[in-house]
C-alpha cells in the first residue's frame, strides 16, 4: 500500500527471508523514507544480511532490528551509496565473520584501507565460496570476489 513501510517476512523451501528499511537520498538531497531494504536471509543456521542500498549509517533501531549477521553483502562504490568511511563503520559495529564487498572494484582499495588488524582481508582464488557455521572463520574477513579485484 502506498505510504506503508515495506515488509518481507516469508519462507521459501528452508529459508526464511525477511528485510529492515532504511532511508535513501531522494531528489535534492531529501530522504526518502524507508526506500531501502536490508534483507535477511536464515538458512542453514547462517544469517545473512544484503545491505542493498545502504544511503545512511544505520540507528540503534536498526542494529538491534537486525540483530546478528554471519555473513553481510557490502555496498561499495564510492559515490552512490554512503562513503567508504561511513560503510566501514557499519561494518565494524555489525562484527560479521564474512564481509563480502560488492558493487564496483574502484573505491575497494579505500575501503579495505578503513580497517585494521582486527579484520582479516583475502583474495578470492575462484570464482565461488562455500560456507557453513563450521567454516565461519572466527576473526572478521573481508572476502573479496574476483570481479571486485
Amino acid at each position: 500500500m502506498p505510504g506503508e513501510k515495506p515488509k518481507v517476512d516469508l519462507t521459501v523451501g528452508d529459508t526464511y527471508i525477511r528485510n529492515v528499511t532504511t532511508d535513501i537520498r531522494g531528489s535534492y538531497g531529501t530522504a526518502q523514507p524507508d526506500a531501502n531494504s536490508i534483507f535477511i536471509f536464515e538458512v542453514a543456521g547462517l544469517c545473512i544480511g544484503h545491505l542493498g542500498h545502504l544511503h545512511y549509517e544505520l540507528t540503534e533501531a536498526h542494529y538491534t532490528e537486525i540483530g546478528r549477521l554471519d555473513i553481510i553483502m557490502v555496498p561499495v562504490d564510492g559515490g552512490l551509496t554512503m562513503g567508504e568511511d561511513s560503510m566501514s563503520r557499519v561494518v565494524k559495529r555489525l562484527r560479521s565473520s564474512l564481509i563480502l564487498p560488492m558493487h564496483q572494484p574502484r573505491p575497494l582499495k579505500s575501503f579495505l584501507a578503513m580497517f585494521g588488524p582486527d579484520f582479516d582481508i583475502t583474495y578470492a582464488p575462484t570464482n565461488t565460496i562455500t560456507v557453513s557455521m563450521r567454516t565461519l572463520p572466527k576473526k572478521p574477513l573481508i572476502y573479496v570476489a574476483q570481479g571486485m579485484q
